[in-house]
């Protein structure tokens, strides 16, 4: 479609004479075309002489401009003779064909931007494929041949900045860094290729830069290469690695956020940029980096000497305050801070960046609009001032008559212009200075009136976290808020000595700090932590990066279920690329949510039960994914599992959906390789060693200290015959077993078991099969006399083996939650009930008429009642619960969640309960089990 029939507005004449000229060059060019080329010539003298001199090229192009572009950057592929004449007379048409399209608005801010770096692209990657081959020709680049020209014989540049995020502006340089491959080369070989690489980059680059009587392509900028002022201008990838790993800095970090391979070898260059992954993107939160932003800032500013307001006047608008510089500051710091827990932040573009900020909840979406909105209004002014001398140039016009001149390029005058440049800078500067400035953003808050321990408080500035010049800093701006927070706990002290006991733990501190000081709501959080929960406090301390899922979106959300955790998790998983990586994903994603259940919980949002249920899905969200993970990790060495595959069969609390925050997990193995001997892989293995090696794969995946620490510790005692068994048990044998040779309390303990997880060809099948046994298994039921015989055994044994009950014991003991969950198994096995919540068991016991209905209420009030003070006590601690112990806080979490109304009518209520339990536990297995004694 032509120019004409799509154009939206045009510019006027500054210089009508010029611009008639201009039109001159044009003969027949009438209407809205014509309107254009006047204008354009007439404003901008640069223009000019490329319409005088691509006019007949011009002619034809403004008929089909897409069409045109295209057809050039064929041609330019092609040529192979004067490449620098060529490459210069397609600058001239692009420059002239992108110019028109802006100005008319046929094109928008992306394609014009775009267009220029796909033909920059071009232009670097011509170069430097002419500059390599001629060291190819003169057989200085060992092992390269011509069939390596396609990959630059392993030379790679990067596109950084503008040009790496397709936003070359248009009289932009382009600035790169190039590197080479020199794993391709053995050690005496790469002697002779780096000078020869050197060469070829000095080479392709003065092509590019120099200025000829035919103008020039582009400024070639290679000063963003590591340490350039002792570095040569090609680097090799393992020195750059080298040095972006132990010297690489903050606005380095920022820089290869927009970087992508450009020309040369395009897949190295991939693998590289893979590579700088780990450096660009931190795994936790980093709000440390918008330090480093607004101190960037500042030396930008006295560099450049760009202080004293917005004085319009020569204003740079890429440095200045609200400009261009200040809107991609703040996408771009914005993605460092977040982009290494979140890949979908990880995007070149400005505009693309605002919005996936928006859409993850970063930004308001209001605040993504207008600052979309001002950085193309930015850019477009940005253009103009350009277009008019093609000169590298963001300042605004010094003189009322350049202000005249660029108000008839953007067609408005002069006051409307100015108004309308003035009101975007200063919301821009309004919206953005505050995320940067983080000395301005806090009010200095007085040091709270309660007399803390000064020696606590003294030796703070001793510990680890504080031994940074910047850690003291912003803790110091932090103190009196964090202060005066520790003052309006319950008890002060208390709460102070949990906070000192925190801080002690802390490994470093700007990090955590700065995330405190952008986000003071976490200093509540923390708060509440230290002074209830010093546990979990000192969990903090050796994990402060949990912190990051607090404000990492929908923290404080409803549960979303197993099938949604298991959906995020794998999307964790298969972004990591090796096994160890995929297991510390795995962990520090486990620790988010585990953090978030115990939070929860902490700040009263759910119950215990509730809080037992949530721990419970998220261990076999775990399961469920990482088992996968593993089974593909094993079958890589010894082929796919054989037969069916393998099932996952979750015990105890697990299975019966109620974890606390420091259970270990039951599990027992299962495995169907039906007529299968052995794998079939490289290092083949009989099945049964099979699955029991990958059982301990299993195992090891969960309960191995990693850097994230561990998953969970995994029990497998419950297996047949115990740990003198096999790790893993084969279905057949699993059958067997359980059917005839299955000591009672075998068959009590898989009235609480299901499937939780499963590997293989079949692995859901093989599940159903083994729900289906266990529920014929049950559902035949036992004889009540041996079933209550062998409960009164193991509660005697247990006695015997135990110490006597601490006054808050919740699980072992009389009457405690052990005991009424063994009641709970024996009325589900006596009675074939079909597998479910204790209370289930309990009913088949009220049906069977070993127990009343006063009897089951009397052992439900004390099980909910000693498993709300447990998952209390877990989480608080991994000491037996002492009301005494826990603090002020603690101690109004427990009344909190039991209803009571002091500690002690908790204590008189626990009691009475546990009392009463354990009388009806005694009733009922009176006259079983005396002959063990």
């Amino acid at each position: 479609m032509t120019i004409a029939a799509r154009m939206t507005r045009s510019p006027r004449p500054f210089d009508p004479e010029r611009g008639a000229e201009a039109l001159e060059h044009l003969p027949g060019t009438s209407g809205a075309v014509a309107d254009l080329i006047r204008g354009a010539g007439g404003c901008s003298p640069y223009l000019s002489g490329l319409i005088a001199k691509e006019a007949a090229w011009l002619t034809g192009a403004l008929d089909d401009p897409e069409a045109a572009f295209d057809a050039e950057m064929s041609r330019l592929a092609e040529v192979e003779d004067d490449l620098g004449s060529a490459l210069r007379q397609g600058k001239r048409r692009v420059a002239l064909l992108t110019g028109l399209a802006d100005l008319g608005g046929v094109w928008s801010l992306e394609e014009v931007t775009g267009r220029l770096t796909d033909f920059a692209d071009l232009a670097v990657g011509r170069a430097m494929r002419a500059a390599v081959a001629h060291e190819v020709r003169r057989g200085k680049l060992p092992g390269v041949t011509q069939a390596d020209l396609d990959t630059c014989g392993g030379m790679v540049a990067f596109a950084m900045g503008k040009m790496g995020a397709g936003e070359l502006n248009y009289s932009s340089d382009i600035d790169l860094i190039v590197l080479f491959d020199e794993t391709r080369f053995d050690a005496d070989q790469f002697l002779e290729a780096r000078p020869a690489f050197i060469r070829a980059t000095r080479k392709w680059a003065a092509l590019l830069s120099d200025i000829t009587g035919e103008g020039y392509v582009f400024r070639t900028d290679l000063r963003l290469r590591p340490d350039p002022s002792v570095t040569p201008v090609c680097l090799g990838m393992e020195a750059a690695e080298r040095y972006y790993e132990s010297l690489g800095r903050t606005w380095e970090r920022a820089a290869w956020i927009k970087a992508r391979p450009c020309a040369g070898d395009i897949a190295g260059g991939e693998r590289f940029r893979e590579e700088m992954r780990p450096f660009v993107w931190r795994r936790h939160l980093d709000f440390a980096a918008i330090q480093d932003a607004h101190d960037m800032r500042v030396k930008i500013r006295d560099h450049k000497g760009l202080h004293g307001g917005l004085q319009l006047p020569g204003f740079d608008m890429k440095q200045g305050e609200g400009g261009i510089r200040a809107i991609e500051f703040f996408a771009q710091f914005h993605q460092i801070v977040a982009g290494g827990r979140d890949p979908d932040l990880r995007v070149r573009g400005t505009c693309q960046a605002l919005a996936v900020l928006a859409a993850k909840g970063w930004i308001p979406d209001d605040l993504a609009t207008t600052l979309t909105a001002a950085y193309r209004a930015h850019r477009e002014v940005e253009h103009r001032v350009q277009m008019v001398n093609d000169a590298q140039t963001h300042a605004l016009p010094q003189s009322d008559e350049g202000f005249a001149r660029l108000a008839c390029f953007m067609d408005t005058d002069p006051k409307a212009l100015k108004d309308a440049i003035r009101g975007r800078l200063e919301e821009v500067r309004d919206l953005t200075d505050g995320f940067f400035d983080r000395d301005g953003k806090r009010k200095a808050e007085p040091e709270p009136e309660v007399e803390f321990d000064e020696a606590v408080v003294a030796r703070w500035h001793s510990y680890p976290a504080l031994r940074s010049q910047r850690a003291q800093a912003i803790f110091d701006r932090l103190r009196p808020e964090m202060l005066a927070r520790l003052a309006r706990a319950a008890k002060p002290d208390e709460a102070l000595v949990a906070f000192d006991r925190f801080l002690a733990g802390l490994p470093a501190g700007v990090q955590l700090f700065s995330l405190f000081e952008a986000n003071p709501q976490l200093i509540d959080l923390l708060g509440d932590i230290v002074g209830t929960a010093p546990e979990l406090a000192a969990y903090l301390s050796r994990n402060a990066g949990v912190f990051d899922a607090v404000i990492g979106g929908d923290f404080f959300a409803k549960w979303p279920g197993k099938e949604v955790l298991c959906k995020e998790l794998d999307g964790v998983l298969q972004s990591e690329p090796d096994y160890e990586l995929k297991l510390d994903a795995a962990r520090r994603w486990q620790k988010d949510w585990h953090f978030r259940i115990g939070v929860h919980h902490l700040r009263g949002l759910i119950d215990a039960r509730t809080a037992g249920a949530e721990y419970a899905e998220l261990a076999e969200a775990v399961l469920r994914c990482v088992f996968p993970v593993v089974a593909a990790d094993f079958a890589r060495k010894h082929g796919d599992l054989p037969g069916r595959g393998a099932v996952v069969l979750g015990m105890g609390s697990l299975g019966a959906g109620r974890l606390n925050a420091r259970s270990d997990l039951d599990l027992i193995v299962i495995y169907d390789a039906g007529e299968a001997e052995q794998s079939e892989g490289r290092r083949p293995l009989n099945v049964r060693t099979y699955y029991a090696r990958l059982t301990q794969a299993l195992v090891t995946a969960l309960t191995a200290p990693m850097s994230q620490g561990r998953l969970y510790e995994a029990d497998m005692r419950l297996r047949p015959s115990g740990n003198q068994g096999p790790v893993a048990t084969s279905w057949p044998a699993f059958r067997n077993y359980q059917g005839e040779e299955a000591w009672v309390w075998e068959h009590l303990a898989m009235t609480r078991a299901r499937i939780v997880a499963g590997v293989g060809a079949e692995a859901e099948a093989l599940g159903t099969d083994v729900t289906a046994f266990r529920d014929t298994l049950q559902a035949r039921g036992r004889d009540r006399d041996e079933v209550l015989s062998a409960v009164a055994e193991m509660r005697a044994r247990i006695a015997r083996a135990g110490r006597s009950p601490d006054a808050w014991e919740v699980k072992t003991g009389p009457g405690r939650n052990q005991e009424i969950e063994l009641i709970a198994q024996a009325g589900a096995l006596i009675g074939g009930v079909p597998s479910g919540p204790l209370a289930t068991g309990l009913d088949g016991a009220v049906e069977d008429g070993w127990l009343t209905e006063d009897d089951r209420a009397d052992l439900l009030a004390a099980y909910d009642l000693c498993w709300q003070l447990g998952q209390v006590a877990k989480l608080l601690s991994d000491q037996p619960l002492d009301p005494e112990a826990i603090g002020q806080g603690g101690r109004e979490m427990l009344l909190r969640e039991t209803g009571a109304k002091d500690i002690a009518a908790l204590g008189t209520r626990y009691t009475d309960a546990t009392s009463r339990a354990a009388a009806v536990i005694d009733r009922a297995l009176a006259g079983y089990g005396e002959d063990t004694e």
